[in-house]
């Protein structure tokens, strides 16, 4: 198993450091304050609390801009920071760029999954091609087992 270790910038305006916060679990999103993203994200606020008491931070990572993301955390009022990854380094470390088809144009973009590591920084469980409604409950339940 390899570890997965990243610095990003974040919404709180400092660099974020996979290290330092692990054991961690990150959800990769398409877009700042569209309906699927605002749904998940305030899920994830929701149970933010149940997640710490199980010693885990939570992160959201999206290629949107670092101002992007404080608009959308101060709109949501999301409790946790989100990582602009412009570059998609740390998408494409997570292989989630996926080719898409929205109205018959097909793009680059990020496929919704989540990945939780351990505090070695290895994955230890892992969603893809998640549903954003009733995500994060299907996270706690699998960490709370």
């Amino acid at each position: 198993m390899s570890a997965y270790h990243f610095t990003l910038p974040s919404s709180s305006g400092e660099d974020f450091v996979s290290e330092q916060h692990l054991p961690l679990i990150i959800y990769f999103y398409p877009k700042d304050s569209t309906p699927g993203c605002t749904t998940e994200g305030l899920d994830f606020n929701a149970r933010l609390d149940a997640f710490k008491a199980l010693g885990y931070t939570v992160v959201g990572i999206s290629r949107d801009s670092v101002k992007s993301h404080q608009n959308f955390c101060t709109k949501q009022g999301f409790q946790f920071e989100l990582l602009s990854d412009q570059d998609e380094n740390v998408c494409k470390m997570f292989d989630v760029i996926k080719l898409k088809k929205l109205y018959g144009k097909e793009s680059l973009g990020i496929e919704r999954s989540t990945f939780v590591l351990n505090e070695q920084g290895e994955i230890i469980h892992e969603w893809r091609k998640v549903k954003a409604a009733g995500h994060a409950q299907e996270v706690l339940n699998t960490l709370s087992a």
